[in-house]
């Protein structure tokens, strides 16, 4: 992993894309395509970092979104737009009837309200498989009592005429083994359907692009259903796979203070930049830093909000921490900035691009006027 820390041209806080590493992800993403004969398709709600789209155009089919507003943004990609939501309303179906070529509901109520609505629009349904694979009960669309997608009791006796294919997501950073058991999963509860249709979207949390993913192995499970089923146009579409590991968050020491021990007080916050660090949770990594009592200097990181429970955990370092020190939190690329928040009215993190000839290009600084333009 590259020391960004001490490059100048990069601000503090900054989120830093690596165009480098983004097209060896979009490059493996191609080749489970090529030989697998499944299409990908970007999911927005994971990375929606829309000055790279131009990187991944060449790569994916398009992009999928949660909302109108997602819609709209894939739209921009000028490739194929997919969309599921919970729940849409009139307005929204106004809207997406013009942007998407997919679109899938999560009842047969939604379906019927607005199908007229989305002439040309190939229509599917989001089916609940009922098997579990996602270990997060935050992240686990299969839960007991989901009120996400259809069980196959639902869809007794009910005349799907018009519906052209199913959506299916209930991974959660998953080997191709959970892909496989979901397939099987699927076959088994809604294989009478699959006849009928014109394409089975598997979702998100294929982590393919992760160390020690078993690549070959999803294209054969991938392939092997296709030579089942090949009339159908299986799609995938991860977030967090196609950013993964392409890019860290550069944070700054402002402050060290001792409570039982001593806190470093950063440049940004958990829970405004990294917010699933406190809401899975989970520990990020930082570049040169350890669990605590593995090097010599162990300090627990805290955000600049006035949350309390903005921590971010406690790690050991060679050197003592001082202010105007750089920490480089690694894999900071898919669910942060996404889900960013002005609380506090904290400063939010720029966002630039590491090319891969090596020069940093800074795409986006905030200011006071957008944190200003989130209120009234």
């Amino acid at each position: 992993m590259a020391d960004l820390t001490q490059r100048t041209d990069i601000p503090s806080p900054c989120y830093v894309l690596e165009e480098e590493k983004l097209i060896r992800n979009l490059e493996l993403m191609k080749h489970v395509q090529d030989e697998s004969g499944v299409r990908i398709i970007l999911a927005l709600k994971g990375f929606s970092m829309w000055s790279s789209f131009d990187i991944i155009k060449p790569y994916l089919h398009g992009a999928t979104a949660s909302s109108v507003w997602e819609a709209k943004l894939a739209a921009e990609m000028g490739k194929e737009v997919h969309a599921y939501s919970p729940a849409y309303k009139k307005a929204d179906i106004e809207e997406l009837a013009t942007l998407v070529n997919h679109l899938s509901f999560n009842s047969l109520s939604q379906w019927q309200a607005h199908k007229d609505a989305l002439v040309g629009v190939s229509l599917g349904l989001r089916i609940n498989p009922e098997h579990q694979e996602a270990d997060t009960p935050l992240y686990d669309p299969a839960a007991p009592g989901s009120r996400l997608g259809l069980r196959v009791s639902e869809l007794e006796g009910v005349d799907l005429s018009g519906i052209d294919g199913f959506h299916c997501h209930n991974l959660c950073e998953c080997d191709s083994f959970a892909t496989e058991r979901t397939l099987k999963a699927i076959e088994a509860r809604f294989g009478d359907y699959l006849g009928q249709l014109k394409w089975l979207n598997l979702g998100g949390g294929h982590l393919m692009t992760s160390e020690g993913y078993d690549v070959e192995h999803l294209i054969k499970t991938l392939s092997d259903f296709k030579q089942r089923y090949p009339h159908l146009d299986v799609i995938l579409e991860p977030g967090s796979a196609v950013a993964w590991q392409t890019g860290p968050l550069i944070a700054e020491v402002v402050d060290v203070v001792n409570n039982d021990g001593d806190i470093a007080i950063l440049d940004i916050s958990a829970t405004a930049h990294m917010p699933d660090v406190l809401e899975m949770p989970y520990r990020p990594t930082i570049l040169n830093a350890s669990l605590p009592g593995e090097k010599a200097y162990d300090y627990r990181l805290g955000g600049n909000s006035c949350l309390a429970g903005d921590v971010i955990d406690t790690y050991s370092f060679d050197a003592p921490l001082k202010a105007g020190d750089r920490v480089q939190f690694e894999d900071m690329m898919h669910y942060t900035m996404v889900k960013t928040s002005f609380f506090n009215g904290v400063e939010h993190p720029a966002i630039g691009i590491l090319r891969k000839n090596g020069e940093f290009e800074i795409v986006r600084q905030f200011t006071y006027e957008d944190f200003k333009g989130r209120l009234s």
